[in-house]
């Protein structure tokens, strides 16, 4: 399952040829982890083989617009929880008021992930496993 990286052409004068083909990294880390699961799931394996090519970018290419639609709902969700409180909006209004007004919306979206992800790991840190137990 693994790629190995190959050297560019070199075309007249030592300098790279230029290729038609993106180059490929290997990480030996992902490359067990997928190594792994086509072991423990052969069925999967043998059912993603014997998809047709146009099929699996298809898939690919559905996996990466479920992705975006992920995203897009999660900041949906929390540019609405930040506008349900107006001092929260005034405090997020004032961060981002030297920015242009097309980015303001997006860096405003991205600091409250961040800030999300900060108090859970604070939180999560702070509780004793009883107390993590039902919410």
């Amino acid at each position: 399952m693994s790629r190995t990286k190959t050297t560019a052409p070199t075309g007249a004068g030592g300098n790279p040829a230029p290729t038609d083909q993106p180059n490929f990294r290997n990480n030996p880390e992902v490359d067990a982890k997928i190594d792994t699961y086509i072991q423990e799931n052969p069925k999967y394996w043998a059912y993603i083989q014997a998809m047709p090519r146009d099929r699996l970018e298809r898939t690919v290419v559905l996996n990466e617009v479920r992705e975006l639609d992920r995203q897009q709902r999660m900041r949906e969700g929390v540019l609405k929880q930040i506008n349900r409180n107006p001092e929260l909006k005034r405090a997020y209004d004032l961060l981002v008021k030297d920015l242009p007004e097309d980015q303001k919306e997006g860096v405003i979206a991205q600091i409250a992930r961040q800030a999300r992800r900060v108090v859970a790991r604070t939180q999560g840190r702070q509780q004793t496993p009883a107390e993590g137990v039902g919410v």
